[in-house]
């Protein structure tokens, strides 16, 4: 029997899916190299029918961060996995539609080619499609670079790479900064080893949206495996590498987050500092040194590398990932620790509390505090009026703590909520961006505004970006760039904590002041994870049941408000329609709130939780924080069970 007829007889025994079947075919129709049928052979041989599902039912999607899959197997085949190299990279990455490989990458890439050239036909003078890639630590990320800047200059482009690897915000400037039409970031973020990504950007230095981000898909759709197979073989001659002068400037601009450079002076700031193996060390690093920190590495994490030894999972919002810095930074008695993923877009923290002892801060925590001390020092600078402004903007997304749209109340501002994923944020700052330059007129040059003058011009005109934050870790000061910047974050996250032990407190103190202004809030995520085609089948059944069968009691307390995103019209505080999505936000009798989508990234269904409680003094707001956590412990069970029992249907 042959491996086509042994496919066709378990797709009729029920064994295999309809479409993993079909694309099965397709890949041993379209006569790919030797190891990749071999290993299908192999699988289809074995009878694992379980991983052949999960590796071809279907093709990898864009999501909210691009398209993110599996480069090392569940169940490798011994010609996939070849001769192991020294990081412990297998020969090849592992064959599969719905994996991330070289053929699903080479159809990503002339799918973003031919979408670009599209878009450049249109134009007077379009010229030749200009790519930037970036690419971090992970299996197969320098390969992949290759491929796509082969790839993108065999059909006519011209590509640029980074002579080593680079972090995801890097690669957002340099588009911009090197006026390309297209950029790629090869990384999955803080996902686990087995994973790598495919980020793709547009000429703003922003992740793609709609409706570029559906022109990109029907484009890539419409590659054929055949088309990909003269491209599997990196040739590099006509691609362009960026070297020390693309760091120098890319560090200049992550140097402007910086808002009171005095307060390092008048508070020596002693950090811990941990890449977690990844990209973050190229440039957080200099950036804190360079304003007088005295940093320390954690040593066994500095050097790059794909397996992540240290750590179960390379994400700084895990205690266990940063478990080696705060031991490092307790022996020597460091001020705070600070850290980033590997692809250094998220940061996150440990700091001291009056007891002496470090304890982490939640991303929402973060972004809050980084809020409330960028509005007061604007204010103080003089930037923003001390009553605040309504063209002044803090952005965020839904799913981030409330109590970022309390401070902006507080101090006067626009709050922005967003779709999850920071290219809905960046989107906004675009829309204030071409609105100043439609008031300006044709001879006005954004870029070369200075900052101080071009946020006068956004305040009179648009909306000046105050700050932008999302609850998964990640921040940005300023629109020099157009995504999340674990970078930038740490040096913002320096001044801040220069600045609060400058004034005899503690951050933990300091977060409790703006409790103590606006409220408390408390925030708690639920993740559920479903992995493969079953997996992705019962993430499916919750999202259709929520929208079939809203909720309407989660234990004692009643559901008062249900809002459901992908059929409602919501608009944004500037009057501006939010896209429809499978996103679903849900207010409860007790004031409480919580919000359920999918992720976009990883195999997954997220529920955010939001509390919050009114506090009278100081004296009351120990015993507030106890009740609000165990409400809200509660609660978070009871939704929980309730979406499993709605995953089986």
């Amino acid at each position: 029997m042959t491996t086509l007829e042994r496919i066709n007889a378990a797709t009729q025994a029920g064994h295999l899916l309809p479409g993993t079947a079909e694309n099965l075919a397709a890949f041993l129709a379209a006569r790919l190299p030797a190891w990749a049928t071999q290993s299908i052979d192999e699988l289809v041989a074995k009878a694992a029918w379980g991983e052949l599902n999960d590796r071809f039912y279907r093709y990898l999607e864009f999501g909210t961060g691009g398209m993110r899959g599996r480069t090392v197997a569940v169940v490798p085949a011994a010609a996939e996995t070849g001769t192991i190299d020294a990081n412990g990279s297998p020969e090849h990455a592992a064959v599969g539609s719905n994996m991330l490989n070289d053929f699903t990458l080479i159809r990503a890439v002339m799918g973003l080619y031919r979408y670009t050239s599209k878009v450049l036909a249109l134009r007077p003078n379009g010229g030749k499609p200009k790519l930037v890639i970036a690419y971090d630590v992970r299996h197969f990320s320098r390969h992949f670079s290759d491929l796509a800047a082969s790839t993108w200059t065999q059909l006519g482009g011209e590509a640029y790479v980074f002579d080593g690897p680079r972090p995801t915000p890097q690669l957002s400037f340099a588009v911009r900064d090197l006026k390309a039409h297209a950029g790629v970031v090869i990384t999955a973020s803080h996902n686990p080893p087995h994973d790598n990504g495919f980020k793709a950007y547009f000429e703003d230095g922003a992740q793609v949206v709609p409706p570029h981000d559906k022109g990109i898909v029907a484009e890539v759709n419409g590659v054929s495996l055949s088309a990909v197979r003269e491209f599997l073989i990196p040739k590099l001659a006509g691609v362009k590498t960026l070297g020390a002068q693309a760091d120098e400037a890319y560090l200049a601009v992550a140097a402007k987050a910086l808002l009171d450079p005095s307060v390092f002076r008048k508070a020596k700031l002693k950090v811990v500092f941990t890449n977690i193996h990844g990209t973050g060390a190229v440039h957080s690093m200099p950036l804190l040194q360079r304003v007088g920190c005295e940093v320390q590495a954690v040593p066994e994490q500095l050097a790059f590398d794909a397996r992540f030894p240290t750590v179960k999972s390379p994400n700084p919002e895990n205690a266990e990932a940063l478990s080696r810095a705060v031991a490092l930074a307790d022996r020597e008695h460091a001020d705070v620790v600070l850290a980033t993923d590997p692809d250094a877009d998220r940061m996150g923290c440990a700091v001291r509390n009056r007891a002496g002892k470090l304890e982490l801060l939640t991303g929402n925590q973060i972004g809050a505090l980084l809020a409330e001390y960028r509005l007061t020092k604007y204010k103080e600078l003089g930037w923003i009026p001390r009553e605040g402004s309504n063209r002044a903007a803090i952005i965020k997304t839904f799913v981030t703590t409330q109590l970022q749209d309390a401070i902006g109340r507080a101090h006067g501002v626009k709050v922005i909520n967003t779709l999850t994923g920071f290219k809905w944020i960046a989107a906004k700052m675009r829309g204030y961006e071409e609105q100043l330059r439609r008031v300006m007129g044709p001879g006005f040059n954004y870029e070369a505004t200075p900052f101080a003058e071009r946020a006068k011009l956004l305040l009179q005109h648009s909306t000046f970006y105050v700050f932008g934050t999302e609850e998964s870790y990640g921040y940005l000061p300023n629109d020099y760039l157009r995504d999340k910047d674990g970078n930038s974050a740490c040096l913002m996250f320096a001044e801040l904590c220069a600045w609060v032990k400058s004034r005899g407190l503690t951050v933990p103190e300091y977060l409790d002041e703006v409790f103590l202004r606006c409220g408390f809030y408390l925030e708690g995520v639920i993740n559920i994870y479903y992995e493969g085609a079953s997996g992705n089948a019962k993430i499916k059944r919750i999202l259709e049941s929520y929208r079939t069968r809203p909720p309407t009691v989660f234990g004692d307390v009643r559901v008062t408000k249900f809002q459901d995103f992908g059929l409602e019209k919501v608009l944004d505080a500037d009057g501006e329609r939010i896209p429809a999505q499978d996103l679903y936000i849900v207010t409860l009798a007790n004031g409480y709130t919580f919000a359920a989508r999918g992720s976009g990234t990883e195999p997954k269904m997220k529920f955010y939780l939001f509390a919050n409680a009114k506090v009278s003094n100081a004296a009351e707001l120990p015993d507030v924080k106890v009740r609000v956590r165990a409400t809200l412990d509660a609660l978070s069970k009871v939704i929980e069970a309730d979406a499993k029992a709605r995953a089986e249907g």
